[in-house]
């Protein structure tokens, strides 16, 4: 039973690494919104939790990811806010204050 649910973490991570590879630069996507697009909208915390245990930071662009608000993650897992929102400024994206994404002109349209 418990190689069992580590099997099927291990594929969802897996999933969830694959969508975030997809998410263009200068675009963000939420938690949810990957959640939905790996076949589980239930599981957004999930994803969150995949993303914190990234086994190729850099490479799978974690940091595209935000709250369903555009809000970054305080505790970004490689750097702390400070660092994410450097990232996604360097790409090009638009942030309505310190801390929020401007969705409506930063969101990767993907499954919405």
């Amino acid at each position: 039973m418990a190689k069992q649910r580590e099997s099927e973490r291990a594929g969802f991570f897996s999933r969830v690494y694959e969508v975030v590879r997809q998410i263009p630069e200068g675009c963000v996507a939420t938690y949810g919104q990957v959640a939905k697009l790996v076949g589980e909208p239930r599981k957004a915390r999930f994803v969150g939790y995949a993303l914190h245990s990234n086994p190729e930071p850099g490479v799978i662009p974690c940091h595209r990811v935000v709250f369903a608000d555009g809000r970054i993650c305080e505790g970004f897992a490689f750097g702390g806010a400070e660092v994410q929102r450097q990232l996604l400024e360097d790409e090009g994206v638009v942030f309505l204050d310190d801390n929020h994404v401007d969705l409506r002109e930063s969101r990767w349209p993907a499954g919405l």
